[in-house]
């Protein structure tokens, strides 16, 4: 009986832990709790919430934006998302980890980090 209540026990610490450390890819797809909604709504982007997250700098300055009462959204939610984990991941600040993110999206868009197209038929006239 005993060997039964440990194997048990085992199993279900083994399981949690994998289910926790791979929750990532499996939490998005399980449906979302009735009544739950209410609790844990995202508050609407601004660029003054944008502001305090620190996505702004010298170089790209929402400041603008905000005094002159803007009424849109803010910035992309995926594009934030993005750019906040190469800040993270590589230790850089908000221009370097914006620069990094742009040219991996000419990358897989086949643009040149110079910001032509490089398609073996592309003509330019300069």
């Amino acid at each position: 009986m005993g060997y039964f209540l440990y194997s048990t026990v085992f199993s279900f610490l083994v399981l949690s832990t994998a289910l926790f450390l791979t929750r990532s890819h499996w939490l998005p797809h399980m449906p979302s709790i009735p009544g739950t909604s209410f609790l844990y709504s995202r508050l609407p982007s601004t660029f003054a919430n944008d502001i305090e997250s620190g996505f702004s700098s010298s170089a790209f300055d929402l400041s603008g934006n905000v005094a002159s009462g803007d009424s849109r959204a803010g910035l992309d939610n995926s594009s934030k998302k993005e750019i906040q984990k190469i800040m993270k991941s590589r230790k850089v600040n908000f221009d370097e980890a914006r620069r990094l993110y742009t040219e991996g999206r000419f990358a897989k868009n086949n643009i040149g980090p110079d910001g032509l197209p490089r398609d073996p038929k592309f003509v330019s006239f300069s």
